[in-house]
């Protein structure tokens, strides 16, 4: 290799974790830019949330039970905390798609050979994805208030606890973004990074407290569904937005469901994190 693309090669001198953040808002700000000229992007994002809203809301509602409750308003005031678990967590599968999009096309091999921090690309792209889910969040419960959902109807709540809860969706939602990234880096076209994102997104969000009582499950599907990171971070919007579905689960993140749902999401950062970059920095070389 010539001294030329060597030294291209060479970080700038400076603080690396400024340096990283820099690096990484720049790139940032570039996916920001790309998804505001394709509009689609975030309208199909869309979409598929308010379809689950209405359909679970006048098909299902009527037949649902909580807490002894047939009623559709408690239906739908439980059923909203999984809706806005499930959106987040299905970033996972645009994230996964964009990163491969953009390796397919060797828009990371140009990122490559430019002196920024390695971890900085994708940190970039996760980072958009989390506005582009902050923008859907805010749609969503739009429509949920038009469909009847309200906070504070099983119990008092303030717009501090309101805030925490958007708060823990987003942070599980950046969690769930880097598991997207790793696959995205482990596949070779955006189809693949599609089908592998859902393909274990289904049983994660279905084997869950996000649609149903996980009490009338069998004892090992419950099992799952109560120690499932997921289920965790519905359970503690519930708790935030004082809705139904106190839960009598003796599972200690059924007890503790905004403490499990903090260390899980910190948790998936850190170890999908340190494999995405990782497996960056190993393609790179």
């Amino acid at each position: 290799m010539s001294a030329v693309s060597e030294a291209v090669r060479v970080a700038p001198p400076g603080n690396p974790v400024s340096r990283s953040f820099r690096d990484s808002m720049v790139v940032a700000k570039r996916n920001l830019i790309r998804m505001s000229r394709i509009p689609e992007m975030i309208i199909y994002g869309l979409i598929q949330p308010i379809m689950f809203v209405v359909l679970f809301t006048y098909v299902f509602g009527g037949s649902m039970q909580i807490g002894g409750s047939a009623s559709p308003v408690d239906y739908t005031n439980f059923l909203m905390a999984g809706i806005f678990a499930q959106t987040v967590t299905f970033a996972t599968a645009s994230s996964g798609a964009g990163i491969a999009d953009d390796m397919h096309k060797g828009l990371i091999d140009r990122f490559r050979s430019l002196p920024m921090a390695r971890g900085a690309v994708l940190t970039g792209r996760t980072l958009a994805d989390l506005v582009q889910t902050a923008v859907t969040l805010v749609v969503l419960a739009v429509v949920a208030l038009l469909v009847g959902w309200r906070v504070g109807s099983n119990g008092d709540t303030n717009a501090g606890k309101v805030l925490a809860a958007f708060g823990l969706l987003l942070l599980l939602g950046y969690a769930f973004t880097w598991i997207g990234a790793l696959i995205g880096m482990s596949v070779r076209t955006p189809e693949a990074a599609t089908s592998s994102g859902l393909i274990w997104l289904f049983p994660v969000t279905f084997i869950s407290n996000a649609f149903v009582d996980p009490g009338h499950m069998t004892p090992w599907l419950r099992h799952i569904a109560e120690w499932n990171p997921f289920s965790a971070t519905a359970q503690a919007c519930r708790v935030f937005f004082a809705n139904p579905g106190r839960s009598t689960s003796h599972a200690w993140p059924m007890e503790h469901p905004v403490w499990a749902s903090l260390i899980y999401s910190i948790l998936i950062i850190a170890v999908f994190r340190t494999l995405a970059v990782r497996k960056y920095r190993s393609a790179s070389t």
